[in-house]
């Protein structure tokens, strides 16, 4: 059997879309699961849309991705060059074989009469596409204008009449009318091939096997296959993704939230989960199994767990798949990881410790500064806290805890979690409390909020004997 060959083709023309990223992940997958190879083009014949520095972003973010291309720019291969804008005489020699065989034409249509010609057919509600009129030119006149320096672009004969049948692998066979088809532009005037041809010679001339891409490139694709039969030449086999929508079911957009990668980098979001996120947008594996890393997905991919049904951009399902892929570090994996979100912080307070109640946590790493602002400052709060029907504690109790525990505290020989421990759950006890209605009270004074990342004893421990002393007796004078 041939060798798969996808491809991941991006335009430079900002950041990396996180429905894109979903691409380049099934792209990954559906060959590395069976020992294929994946192709890193950059598509950048849209000039007008090109963002500079784009390319280099683009190549930064997926090499963060940990998606590893097989051939490229900056990688090389048999194939090159991997940039469109380097191929441009490959394509004026492809452009000329269909010339050559009828199938494509000069239009020396200029763009007045192109605007006037969509103009008459919107007002009398027709669906606006070329009349073909240059598409009978004889050689000659083609001749003279030419010598002549008239601007043209060159256009594809598509068929008059009859049916267009593709097939897509997801989806099966698709028919299209060739009668709404348009002779669609295939060179234009400046010389540079538009997406369609360029796409389409490069994925031939690269012994592309399989093409990803979203269903969006439907109406398109019997342009593409229409164009692969003008050539001669052998289609690859296309998968065309379901869209990528909000939990409204609208299309995913920035007034969702974030949809650049680079963005959920910046918040903290490991690069594994993202791509395990991507993953299940789209793809079902057997065991309804839900967290992987890339190597784990490599080996449970199976093309048979794809489906069309459109999948659902859940940010809460990420940020859990996110946690999870936290809690599979080690310590000290997390603990680097986590650093640098611990600017501001004393260099007084241990952070590993601090390390050490968030590893299980904490959701995406960009939560840590807000999650532990109390460690380094105590914000005034609301007595109100130390209300709790739960742990059964109200003002009153508080205050008899928060008094009784400040000769504990002061008398705790050598200052550690285990010691603290064990003293507070002594004093717990002698006072005949339930647990709650002593830690509860002492967690509140530390922290001034309801919710933390561990509990009484992990952050006395961090905080260090003089300043839960401190907060503890302002506890008691708020009360």
């Amino acid at each position: 059997m041939k060798k798969i060959r996808t491809r991941f083709a991006p335009s430079p023309t900002g950041f990396l879309h996180i429905g894109s990223l979903r691409t380049v992940v099934f792209c990954y997958l559906l060959a590395k699961s069976q020992g294929g190879e994946l192709i890193l083009r950059i598509e950048d014949t849209d000039q007008k849309r090109q963002v500079k520095g784009a390319v280099e972003s683009l190549l930064k973010i997926l090499d963060w991705i940990g998606i590893k291309f097989d051939e490229g720019p900056n990688i090389g291969g048999e194939f090159g060059p991997y940039v469109q804008m380097e191929r441009l005489e490959i394509y004026q020699e492809q452009i000329k074989k269909l010339i050559d065989k009828g199938e494509a034409y000069y239009c020396f249509c200029s763009e007045k009469r192109l605007k006037d010609l969509r103009q008459k057919q919107i007002e009398e509600k027709k669906a606006p596409k070329y009349d073909n009129y240059c598409r009978n030119l004889s050689v000659a006149e083609v001749n003279r204008k030419i010598k002549n320096g008239e601007k043209f672009v060159i256009r594809q004969k598509m068929p008059l009449a009859g049916i267009t049948k593709v097939y897509d692998k997801l989806r099966g066979k698709i028919e299209f009318n060739n009668k709404d088809l348009e002779d669609q532009v295939l060179i234009k005037s400046n010389g540079v091939p538009t997406y369609q041809f360029a796409s389409v010679v490069d994925d031939h001339l690269m012994e592309i096997s399989h093409i990803i891409r979203g269903e969006e490139w439907i109406p398109s694709f019997p342009k593409n296959i229409l164009l692969y039969n003008a050539f001669g030449w052998q289609s690859p086999k296309f998968i065309h993704i379901p869209l990528t929508l909000s939990k409204d079911g609208g299309k995913l957009s920035k007034r969702h939230g974030d949809v650049a990668v680079e963005d959920y980098k910046k918040k903290g979001y490991l690069p594994e989960a993202l791509v395990n996120f991507s993953a299940l947008l789209g793809w079902h594996p057997k065991n309804n199994r839900e967290i992987f890393t890339l190597e784990e997905l490599k080996k449970e991919f199976s093309f048979a767990g794809m489906g069309v049904s459109s999948a659902i951009f859940d940010l809460e399902k990420l940020r859990w798949i996110n946690s999870e892929h936290i809690r599979r570090k080690t310590l000290a994996e997390f603990h680097k990881l986590a650093t640098p979100y611990y600017q501001g912080i004393s260099p007084e307070l241990d952070l590993m410790e601090i390390s050490k109640i968030l590893h299980k946590r904490v959701e995406v790493l960009g939560d840590i500064p807000d999650t532990i602002n109390f460690l380094e400052k105590l914000e005034d709060y609301k007595t109100e806290l130390f209300e709790n029907k739960k742990m059964k504690t109200d003002k009153k109790i508080a205050s008899e805890v928060l008094r009784k525990s400040i000769p504990v505290f002061k008398n705790i020989k050598k200052w550690n979690e285990k010691n603290i421990k064990e003293e507070l759950f002594n004093f717990i006890e002698k006072e005949n409390l339930k647990k709650g209605q002593g830690l509860w009270p002492i967690r509140i004074a530390l922290s001034g909020q309801q919710f933390t990342p561990g509990g009484a004893i992990e952050i006395a421990n961090i905080l260090g004997r003089e300043e839960v002393l401190k907060r503890i007796k302002l506890g008691v004078k708020k009360n």
